[in-house]
């Protein structure tokens, strides 16, 4: 598991840094969440919108990560946290970006800054690009060129009126992946923890992208794991990123008043 195996390498690479950081605020907004670590770093992440447990007396929760049990706790112990709130995975994603981005410089990967990743993929010819997830502003540029285009989207109705004719049935991933010389995939699917079906789908000779907030992990494991781009999220200015997250702001908010888009390469520094 790609989330698991990067917590993994985390705490046997960096144990002394990882056991050290406490959680200093943290904010689960409609659609981002965002923390603040001891250290001062802040990760963002988008928030798990899926349908959570029933607010039964059965389903009451008090224990650990619940909230008013959040701030001043261990990160570590969060990484292992097993919790059925589903907005503690936005939490950890949230926790994971924050630790990858003060690590990333010495990683010794190329890191292009400002870019967005479909920047930097050649759409210049007529090949099979696959979206996971409906990214307006990729549909449009993409279904401008000659290549082929297909939306995987849970929800059809997430994409606007023109550019349904792209759309397929999430649940269709093993028929389009496998025949797609392109894909790029949302960091919403580290967070709602399909990214592994996902990748396991996907030939070997095509060319694989991350991107989007949730995605700025550190970039090991997902390299390892046929990814070639990460478009990754630093952000410049916390409390900005806290206010945006607490006002139902979005990923596009974000890069208006708070953070820089950068991009992470499966290549060494020379």
């Amino acid at each position: 598991m790609i989330l698991e195996r990067t917590i993994e390498l985390l705490k046997s690479r960096y144990k002394s840094y990882i056991e050290s950081l406490t959680i200093a605020d943290a904010c689960i907004g409609l659609y981002l969440t965002a923390i603040r670590l001891s250290d001062g770093s802040c990760g963002v992440a988008s928030t798990d919108t899926s349908p959570h447990p029933p607010c039964s007396k059965e389903n009451r929760d008090f224990g650990e990560f619940t909230p008013s049990k959040i701030t001043g706790r261990r990160v570590i112990d969060l990484l292992g946290a097993d919790n059925r709130v589903t907005a503690l995975d936005s939490l950890k994603i949230a926790a994971l970006n924050a630790i990858s981005m003060q690590l990333l410089p010495a990683s010794g990967y190329r890191i292009v800054e400002d870019k967005d990743p479909v920047d930097l993929i050649d759409l210049n010819s007529e090949k099979t690009v696959t979206l996971v997830g409906g990214f307006p502003s990729y549909i449009k540029r993409i279904s401008e060129t000659k290549n082929k285009l297909y939306v995987l989207e849970l929800d059809e109705n997430f994409l606007g009126k023109e550019q349904k004719k792209y759309y397929v049935p999430a649940s269709d991933f093993t028929k389009i992946l496998p025949v797609s010389d392109i894909i790029v995939i949302t960091g919403c699917t580290l967070v709602n923890n399909t990214i592994d079906d996902l990748i396991s789908a996907i030939p070997l000779n095509a060319q694989v992208v991350v991107s989007g907030p949730s995605s700025s992990l550190l970039p090991d494991i997902l390299f390892e794991n046929k990814v070639s781009i990460i478009g990754a999220t630093r952000i410049t200015d916390p409390d900005m990123a806290f206010a945006v997250a607490a006002q139902a702001g979005s990923g596009y908010h974000l890069f208006r008043y708070c953070a820089r888009k950068i991009c992470i390469l499966n290549e060494k520094r020379v």
